[in-house]
């Protein structure tokens, strides 16, 4: 195993404590949070609904990334996943800075904590 390759369990770990609270922050209140930190008005059941499920897969995600840290066979399979959700969201985000202009300051940090996400789970994939 190389020495990056070491470092797979605390990534996955670090990636999953991260997105904990990004999770939390779409989805436990959104009728609270979602106003507050962006504006948007959820107070439509149809709103609340949408950024409950996403704040689901976020976790969901998240503890997949948690067993892959605690388990070896699995830690690949939870890199992959790591690396096509962070690219995943860091190319919506993108079209949608092409397409929409700019957001909130805070999607901005998100976007460039993907693409480092991405990228990083990348490099532990391949350097094996």
């Amino acid at each position: 195993m190389s020495t990056l390759a070491r470092f797979q369990p605390a990534f996955l770990t670090l990636a999953a404590v991260g997105l904990t609270p990004i999770a939390l922050g779409y989805g436990a209140a959104p009728n609270v949070t979602l106003p507050w930190m962006f504006g948007i008005d959820a107070s439509a059941a149809n709103t609340r609904h949408i950024f409950r499920a996403v704040m689901g897969l976020y976790l969901a995600l998240a503890l997949f990334w948690l067993m892959g840290a605690r388990k070896p066979d699995l830690r690949i399979p939870a890199l992959w996943s790591l690396v096509i959700f962070m690219g995943g969201l860091a190319a919506g985000r993108a079209l949608s800075l092409l397409l929409d202009g700019l957001p909130h300051p805070l999607l901005l940090i998100y976007l460039f904590l993907e693409l480092g996400f991405c990228a990083l789970g990348w490099k532990l994939l391949t350097d094996r």
